[in-house]
């Protein structure tokens, strides 16, 4: 009997639902293991074979330490706000819960296809009420807490109001209600404040830097522009040293930390006022370079610097108006990456250098960012490639103030080197001459030296419907969070999806929805990493309606310890979970500052696209090998009307109407199609669906065949052509197990040395590679074990129920099965893993070959426990060993054990 693959994970994936195999619960005294996946958003196109690869990964490794005896938490859940379910909903009238849903239940099917072992009793959604009550409450309570700079940590507000008053600036009882809230939110680490933002009018919202890509919406693809707008933010910033200190005691990729490292962009300097000529107010500038002071030859602004219009003279207003409205609308992330392009404008004005007392020009520039520093620089041209560009561009002084550069070539950004043209500093080693400037600069009270943050605060409000609600309310203009008992505060219905005609958010548009029936809420809603960001701390504890997470519940899973997802998510995901994880943790909410030990970002699997060739100005295309006798053009088409390389023609006909009339020159009958590597996208028909390969070929097939394709960390193109391979491998599998008629037979025979060889040869390799997560090398091995047992026919018990629970974690559904033919009653979950025997990969004999004068003859195995002496003896009086002496006496005969007999003659 042939394996019927469809009929045995049907079968397998009924019964796992209805016992609850993967069910998982706090078992004190049993050592833990918590494995999750990035949960995925469910969008209306499902999942195509690219996304399950991190799932499988996570999955062998889940289903392996449960064989090595782990309690093992490994859930799944659904980050379900975001923009798509809302751009349809807005198209379409429908709400946005009940696509979300419908995608969902797609989702979930389709993951139920491939065998996972994820405990389904504790699936989150974040749009679900029941989950945003908590997101709402951890909301208020950053809004109800602030960074103690001395200790170091969060705290509650309270604590901040005692302070206030110690120090005596402030009579705290005297102040007004409003008063005390905007000095409080000043500190607040979720506070309401004029904010410049990401504003993309098409979508309404304002986005996250990571959202935006080269001034248009990640999205849609639609214009961004940079405005100020009074914003919720989160004060991210105040972690800004721990999440990056705290970077070291992680085992995370040192790409993935390196990224973390540069979006924080830690750099150490002074601040330093410049005097406006002609005026009262000052220009505060950070510099990492304060010993190049000197060498500042003129100032570049931001453009959406607050002094921009007081420094415009009336001679450059319209330029400068220009200017600052073509730079808005390019994002931060693209400015600080172009640098190629070099654009400014003169202000008219000047500034007072604070040293020489010489008048140098302030220009606007958009390589200098609002975000970053004070969003002002004083341009050193002479040793800043950016400031020599600039400089260059527009014909700028360039002074050299360090030796050993030539300005004529290139800026000379080198930290070495001893001070020129700079007055007192004249002489010293750069490194001495930072020191003495600042205590200078100190000294004359022009700034100080400080500590500068590239990172910025997290902008937390959206204009949009589809959000978790912000528990916030308005009594006299100022801001007031709900009391957790009035939690969670439901998202209302609204009678369309967009903003009001006074430009207001959509909840705008909720009738009657005020809290206590009189005091407005808050508009916008959360981002959409608001609920991504704490989730792997909900899944210990999914249920509980009396808190976020039990103290039993996180104190036994603690937190990650495998933790797989895109390398997509560094500067985002990945730095809001560490910081909430941090915040919680100082408010003693949780027993651990960092949300995962280990991280794994998986690679990309990437399509193999297919293409036509239709011949330039005629109705015809022409097979791949024939395209170089016309002038063509490439069309992508459906590759699932495509096997190896051979297109259907009549599907083709049907795919798309305008091929119905299309003349075909086929090469041997066949229409040939070429092919390329390219993103799996529906763009270029390339995506590949993983429900047709389960049909096809089996979940278990489509699971070793995605770990085959190469190390998780790399991408790797899919080419459906290849996974026969795997599926030959299964059915190999499968008749280890029976007989030529199909049968059942294993014997209870004791198995021979080869046999256990075999074995643990694969016992050994799987465990290290799981350890070492190289799923695609033990996949290999798999098949060289299967080859070698079949070639030495085992169908020894004691060999194939270790085999079977080795193959288990990696294709679950032929390995059930053959672990309840072979007489077991419950799931292959909750064997153990076999331990690997050293002793049965130590040779007991050697194969040594005889050589003469270093010449192999012939090879003749011997026991490696022979003296010397005795083999010598052997081969001696070997009649082939007679023969090649022809009857001369050997001069010498060298015995290498274990390796060589030579006989020198």
């Amino acid at each position: 009997m042939e394996y019927n693959f469809r009929e045995v994970e049907a079968k397998w994936r009924a019964k796992w639902a209805v016992d609850k195999t993967f069910k998982t619960g706090v078992e004190a005294g049993k050592p833990k293991s918590y494995v999750l996946d990035m949960f995925p958003y469910p969008s209306g196109a499902g999942l195509h074979v690219g996304h399950p690869l991190g799932y499988i990964a996570s999955d062998i490794y889940a289903r392996y330490k449960r064989l090595k005896g782990f309690n093992v938490l490994h859930p799944m859940g659904y980050d379900s706000f975001g923009l798509p379910a809302e751009q349809y909903a807005i198209q379409t009238g429908q709400h946005p819960a009940i696509t979300t849903k419908e995608n969902i239940d797609r989702y979930r099917d389709q993951l139920d296809k491939i065998g996972f072992s994820f405990d389904w009793d504790r699936e989150v959604r974040t749009s679900d009420p029941s989950y945003y009550k908590w997101t709402q409450w951890i909301f208020i309570q950053l809004f109800n807490s602030w960074y103690n700079p001395v200790t170091k940590k969060a705290e509650k507000i309270e604590t901040l109001i005692v302070q206030i008053e110690m120090e005596g600036k402030y009579q705290w009882e005297t102040l007004s209600e409003k008063e005390k809230s905007d000095l409080l939110l000043e500190h607040r680490l979720a506070y309401l404040s004029e904010t410049m933002v990401n504003w993309c009018p098409t979508l309404g919202t304002v986005l996250a830097n990571d959202e935006v890509k080269d001034g248009v919406s990640e999205r849609g693809g639609y214009p961004v522009e940079r405005k100020k707008m009074l914003q919720w933010s989160l004060r991210i910033t105040a972690y800004a040293e721990r999440l990056l200190n705290d970077l070291e005691g992680i085992d995370w990729t040192e790409s993935i930390k390196e990224a973390q490292r540069n979006w924080i962009g830690k750099s150490t300097g002074c601040s330093l006022q410049f005097k406006i000529q002609n005026s009262e107010f000052n220009i505060e500038v950070f510099t990492t370079r304060p010993d190049t002071i000197f060498g500042v030859s003129f100032m570049v602004i931001a453009p959406e610097h607050d002094y921009v219009a007081q420094l415009t003279s009336v001679h450059q207003k319209h330029e400068v108006e220009a200017y600052v409205e073509k730079a808005k609308n390019r994002s931060e992330r693209e400015r600080m990456a172009d640098v190629k392009t070099v654009t400014g404008v003169f202000t008219g004005s000047y500034a007072v250098h604070p040293f020489t007392g010489k008048n140098i020009p302030i220009w606007i520039g958009d390589y200098v960012l609002a975000g970053y520093g004070t969003g002002a620089v004083m341009a050193v041209a002479g040793h800043d490639s950016r400031d020599y560009a600039f400089a260059k561009t527009f014909n700028l002084p360039i002074i050299p103030v360090v030796e050993g550069g030539n300005i004529e070539e290139e800026a000379y950004e080198s930290k070495t080197g001893k001070m020129i043209n700079s007055d007192f500093l004249n002489g010293l080693e750069v490194k001495d001459a930072m020191k003495k400037i600042i205590a200078v600069i100190e000294e004359k009270n022009l700034g100080k030296g400080k500590t500068n943050y590239r990172l910025r605060d997290a902008i937390f409000g959206r204009q949009r419907y589809w959000g978790e609600p912000i528990p916030v309310y308005y009594k006299d203009g100022i801001p007031e969070v709900l009391q957790e008992s009035e939690l969670p505060l439901i998202l209302p219905s609204v009678d369309k999806y967009l903003p009001t005609l006074a430009g207001e958010p959509p909840l705008a548009r909720a009738e009657n929805w005020k809290y206590h029936g009189k005091y407005e809420y808050e508009y916008s809603t959360m981002p959409g990493w608001a609920g991504s960001s704490w989730y792997f701390l909900r899944y210990m504890d999914p249920h509980n309606d009396k808190e976020f997470v039990s103290k039993e519940a996180v104190n036994y899973w603690q937190n990650i310890d495998l933790y797989i997802g895109g390398s997509e998510h560094a500067t985002g995901h990945l730095l809001y979970v560490r910081f909430w994880t941090k915040f919680l943790f100082d408010l003693g909410h949780i027993p651990v500052n960092e949300p995962a030990k280990k991280l794994i970002n998986q690679g990309m699997i990437q399509g193999t696209s297919c293409m036509i060739y239709r011949v330039n100005g005629e109705n015809k295309v022409v097979s791949f090998g024939l395209k170089d006798q016309y002038e063509t053009t490439a069309i992508h088409i459906d590759v699932n009307i495509v096997e190896n390389n051979v297109v259907d023609v009549e599907q083709l006909k049907k795919w798309r109407d305008d091929f119905k009339e299309t003349a075909f020159e086929l090469e041997n009958g066949k229409l040939i199609c070429g092919t390329a590597v390219e993103k799996m996208s529906k763009r270029w028909y390339n995506v590949v669906n993983p429900d047709d390969i389960v049909e096809k070929h089996g979940a278990d097939c489509l699971r070793l065949y995605e770990m085959f394709l190469g190390p998780l960390e790399l991408s790797k193109p899919w080419n459906t052509n290849s996974i026969s391979g795997t599926s030959n491998f299964i059915r190999k599998l499968w008749r280890l197990f029976h007989d030529a008629s199909g049968n059942f037979a294993v014997s209870d025979e004791k198995p021979v040395k080869e046999e256990f060889k075999a074995l643990h040869k694969i016992i050994k390799k799987v465990q290290e590679d799981i350890e070492n997560f190289s799923f695609n090398t033990s996949v290999s091995s798999f098949m060289i074990a299967v080859n070698e047992l079949g070639a030495l026919k085992c169908n020894k018990r004691e060999i194939l129920s270790d085999l079977v629970i080795l193959i288990s974690p990696y294709a679950p559904f032929v390995a059930e099965e053959l672990w309840e033919k072979l007489g077991n009653t419950a799931s292959i979950t909750f064997a153990s893993f076999p331990v690997f025997k050293e002793e049965y990969l130590v040779e007991s004999t050697f194969n040594y070959p005889i050589s003469f004068n270093g010449k192999t003859r012939f090879f003749r195995e011997f026991d490696l426990s022979l003296t010397k002496e005795l083999v010598e003896k052997e081969v001696i009086g070997m009649e082939d060993t007679q023969r090649y002496l022809e009857g001369k006496t050997p001069k010498k005969v060298i015995v290498v054990t274990g390796k060589i007999v030579n006989i020198v003659v």
